[in-house]
């Protein structure tokens, strides 16, 4: 039998506070308004009445449902730049340096308790966007020392908001997070994970062992040439991933309502993007049962290869391992096949000048980047 190993690093999960819809007697408000009129916000917290209306009207899945922190961080980034072109043009500098350093909170995460909307909400992203604007412009009013809910002396929309609108702004904070996230932590993930099958297929060149076809006995091989096909099947989905990431960094920014056209209408690049995902999914899919196949016994299985033995198998049977972070794998290629027919609906949503699924959209591709650098 030989021995695979594995390693892994973890990254800490941002926390959340939760906000309810429902509050408290002990709770304090203030009063912002909107086009809709005067709504009662909590006091302690930065988004304005457009953010509390759509917790009232999408009180939806709970805070599971919320959209991942890597896009708040993209929207945040895309405030910042704006706010820095935006005073080339004429904004108050004074208004575009607050703004610049209220959206550095929100791209650190230090703001992310105050982004409480969810997925499901107008398929725009406009209440994400203005929860967004909402959130920047009453941080800038507290470091320029004015009253939060005030709207002065940065106003969300005629100041954040500025030279931009929801179906262009949400289009791009799409792209942005999840290039990033492409870049920073799948693309490097699945190249350790490549890097060590590459070692494993050296490590086993001289291991002859037996082919199997139909799931019968064919002709023989090394296992190492068994893992070369594996090395292999990542090389590709990493060159996949690197192949879509052009397309991916067109941004929708500046078409405002309706320009730009395409990247308004539709998300074939997203789709395009997670069907590289999917792919890299079925090939891990089929590597981990492989393994986990080969690793069957240990007395009346094939036996083939020996897996760590992390943890306790069964409550019943003291001693059995079992292969669980093979399993936990194909649960994510699983997870991520699934998001990949979400995505492939929603990208079909494109009606006229604007899809309307692009919440759902992101967070699917944004779950299944995490998923799969979390599961290599």
């Amino acid at each position: 039998m030989y021995s695979i190993l594995r390693t892994s690093t973890h990254r800490a999960a941002p926390s959340l506070r939760l906000f309810s819809t429902t509050h408290t007697m002990a709770q304090k408000f203030r009063s912002e308004k909107d086009t809709f009129g005067d709504l009662q916000v909590p006091a302690d917290v930065y988004w304005g009445a457009q953010t509390q209306r759509s917790l009232l009207n999408f009180d939806i899945g709970g805070p599971s449902e919320r959209l991942p922190p890597p896009l708040i961080k993209a929207l945040g980034v895309l405030k910042k730049a704006a706010a820095e072109v935006n005073v080339t043009y004429g904004l108050d500098p004074k208004i575009g340096q607050a703004i610049s350093q209220a959206a550095d909170e929100v791209i650190s995460g230090k703001l992310v308790d105050h982004f409480p909307l969810v997925v499901f909400q107008t398929g725009s992203g406009t209440q994400s966007n203005m929860n967004t604007n909402e959130v920047i412009s009453n941080r800038a009013i507290e470091l320029l020392g004015g009253e939060l809910g005030s709207k002065k002396p940065v106003h969300p929309n005629d100041h954040v908001n500025m030279s931009q609108s929801s179906n262009d702004s949400f289009p791009t904070a799409m792209h942005i997070a999840a290039v990033t996230e492409l870049r920073e932590q799948l693309i490097p993930a699945l190249t350790e994970l490549r890097d060590a099958f590459a070692a494993k297929q050296k490590a086993f060149e001289n291991i002859i062992k037996i082919g199997r076809t139909h799931l019968q006995d064919a002709t023989p091989l090394t296992l190492g040439q068994e893992f070369s096909g594996y090395v292999q099947q990542l090389t590709n989905g990493i060159a996949r991933i690197h192949d879509v990431l052009p397309r991916l960094s067109l941004l929708a920014q500046g078409g405002t309502a309706v320009g730009t056209f395409e990247a308004l209408a539709t998300h074939d690049a997203l789709v395009e993007a997670h069907g590289a995902l999917n792919t890299v999914a079925i090939s891990l899919m089929k590597i981990a049962n492989d393994i986990r196949y080969l690793a069957s016994g240990p007395r009346c299985g094939l036996g083939e290869l020996s897996l760590p033995e992390n943890e306790p198998g069964s409550s019943i049977m003291p001693g059995k391992v079992n292969p669980t972070q093979c399993e936990a794998l194909t649960m994510v290629a699983a997870q991520v096949m699934g998001n990949n027919t979400g995505v492939s609906v929603a990208g079909s949503m494109g009606q006229f000048q604007l899809n309307v699924f692009k919440p759902m959209i992101i967070k699917n591709v944004l779950q299944s980047i995490r998923l799969l650098a979390d599961g290599k």
